[in-house]
């Protein structure tokens, strides 16, 4: 069986939905239509519902994440994306990032919460784990694995700039986590932060 090739595009606070828009009638038309190759799209939640409407219109082989999801379900929790209100308008949910737990206080345990929404609602959790010590929660479909120094591979000429990682080194995380949380056919291992350059790119998914 061909391993299946996930690629999760994560726009963080960008994109105004026009913008977004332009992005999907853009990009859309040129991504292939393969059983083995999955792209999600993650924009603000602003975004998710003209962007779910686009993708159904123009027939792209698009699915659609959110960066984040609540930890509660519906109620007086004011600010809160409930797992319960984006059921149907997303097919995945990313937990855990580091930005939440460095900019917000984001802890495992919450992780483990919205895990359990995001389950419970029929919405993938790709889970976030920054190093190999970082608990993944039960029930857990996806990991992405997300070292802190990978982060904003961008910015090459920036002090925030992040360090690529290398296929040698993604290989030996994929190995431990595998023997870890079992094969990729159970729990797919995504793995966070840009390539330094196509090769880079090619090498980590061959691995």
């Amino acid at each position: 069986m061909d391993k299946t090739i996930w690629i999760i595009a994560n726009w963080k606070s960008n994109k105004t939905i026009a913008e977004a828009l332009d992005w999907i009638s853009e990009v859309g038309p040129k991504v292939p239509k393969q059983d083995n190759l999955k792209v999600v799209v993650c924009p603000t939640f602003n975004c998710i519902s003209e962007i779910k409407k686009a993708i159904l219109v123009g027939n792209f082989p698009l699915l659609v994440g959110a960066q984040d999801l609540s930890p509660f379900g519906v109620g007086a929790y004011t600010g809160e994306e409930p797992a319960q209100l984006l059921n149907g308008l997303i097919n995945l949910a990313i937990l855990g990032h580091s930005e939440r737990k460095k900019n917000f206080g984001e802890t495992d345990k919450t992780v483990a919460e919205k895990t359990k929404q995001a389950l419970g609602n029929n919405i993938i959790p790709l889970v976030c784990i920054q190093s190999e010590e970082v608990p993944v929660p039960e029930g857990c479909r996806m990991i992405t694995y997300e070292p802190s120094w990978a982060i904003s591979t961008w910015f090459t000429n920036k002090p925030e700039a992040g360090k690529a990682d290398t296929p040698e080194n993604a290989n030996r995380i994929a190995s431990f986590l595998k023997q870890k949380y079992g094969s990729p056919t159970r729990t797919p291992l995504i793995f966070s932060g840009i390539c330094e350059n196509l090769s880079g790119c090619g090498e980590n998914i061959s691995e």
